[in-house]
Formats: structure tokens, sequence, C-alpha cells
């Protein structure tokens, strides 16, 4: 199975060229004023030209309107919308018909009870992303740094299409791909050396480690 690697919350050329140099599958972009990692939609829309035909455009977006999503796809052109906020089933299905973009859920997880939420958005998103829930205080749905409990993915049924979140870094990667079964892998803050800043280094580092542990997966 391929595993898909997203890096999201990019804002520089360097960062983006680094992602797409290490064979990314996606690279997102982060459409929320309170994130340190918050972009305009036209510089989003001129570094996503060089993932055209490389890594799959993704605007991410927290309980946006009509009119915001209007002006983000407008200027960026993505592939994928991931809707990170408290969006409704009805709300996704509206999005989908209104843009004709496929739909990355986000729901929020601490404990396996959270994962009940999937079932209302089944047939309507395309794929979810599964993050932790960010803690008290924060002003961040996502990219807080934090992980859950991979164990609570276990017993989840095999068809849902998911991409793992929440406090991935170089140092527990291996084993939460280990832990679970997801086809995907979004990571933003642990490839940062500062809030938004995101350290070519790292998301180097990171590839090399997702290589090795998939290495040894099939060994």
């Amino acid at each position: 199975m391929n595993l898909d690697v997203k890096i999201c919350g990019l804002k520089t050329d360097e960062a983006v060229a680094a992602a797409l140099d290490e064979d990314a599958s996606h690279i997102g972009f982060i459409f929320f004023p309170k994130s340190p990692r918050n972009i305009d939609p036209a510089m989003a829309g001129r570094l996503r030209q060089a993932a055209k035909g490389r890594a799959k455009a993704v605007a991410v977006t927290v309980n946006a309107d009509d009119a915001a999503l209007d002006a983000i796809v407008a200027a960026m052109q993505p592939d994928m919308l991931q809707l990170h906020g408290d969006e409704s089933p009805e709300r996704v299905a509206g999005i989908k018909q209104r843009y004709g973009l496929p739909v990355l859920k986000a729901l929020s997880v601490r404990e396996r009870r959270d994962l009940d939420a999937i079932a209302a958005y089944i047939g309507i998103a395309d794929q979810f992303l599964f993050d932790a829930k960010p803690p008290k205080g924060s002003d961040l749905p996502g990219g807080n740094g934090i992980a859950f409990d991979w164990t609570i993915l276990s017993g989840l049924d095999a068809s849902i299409d998911y991409m793992l979140s929440g406090g991935l870094n170089v140092g527990n990667i291996a084993e939460a791909l280990k832990a679970t079964n997801a086809r995907g892998i979004d990571i933003s803050s642990g490839v940062e050396s500062a809030p938004g800043v995101k350290d070519v280094s790292l998301i180097r580092e990171f590839f090399r480690v997702v290589r090795a542990a998939k290495s040894a997966d099939a060994a």
C-alpha cells in the first residue's frame, strides 16, 4: 500500500520545494487568521503552482463561509478542500456541490467515542483526517503538536479512508504507522523550528524516517 504524506501549513518556496523533492503526495495551505501558518490566498496560489502534476494542493479552512471559500478557490485553485472546523454533513455536502472538489473532513479525537462522528459523514466526505482535540484554551483546531491515543483506531472499519494527524514528528512516526492502518499521514508543527516556520532539514528527516519505517514493515 502506498502511503500518502501531506506536509501542511506551508508558506515559503523553500518549504514547498523540500516537500515536493521528497515526493509528498499532498501540500497544504492554511487559511485561518489565528494560525501562525495562515497564508494569503494569492500567495498560496503562487506557491501551489510548483505542485501541479506532482502533488495535490489542499486548501485548509475552519468554518469558512461561502465568500471566503470563493476567494480561496478562485485564487489558489486547490485540488482538495480540507474542512477543519465544525462543518456539519449538510455543510460539507453543500461545499462539495458548490466547488466540485473532493473534501477531506477533519475530526477531533481524544477517545474512542469521538469516532462515532464518522458515521454522519460517510458517503459525503471523500476522506477523513483524525487530529488530536486541541488543549483547553487553544485557539487552533489543529497544529498544536499533540497526539492522541492511536490504539483507539484499532477497531475502525478498514473501509474508512483516513489521514493520521496530531503531534507527529520524526521521533514517533514509526510507532504511529505501526499502531494504525492509516493510508495517509499529515504533519505540520512536527517539521517546524518555530510556530509557522518550516524547517527544510526536518522535512527531509521526516521523510527519511517514514521510508525506513515502511521498509522495515515490508521486510
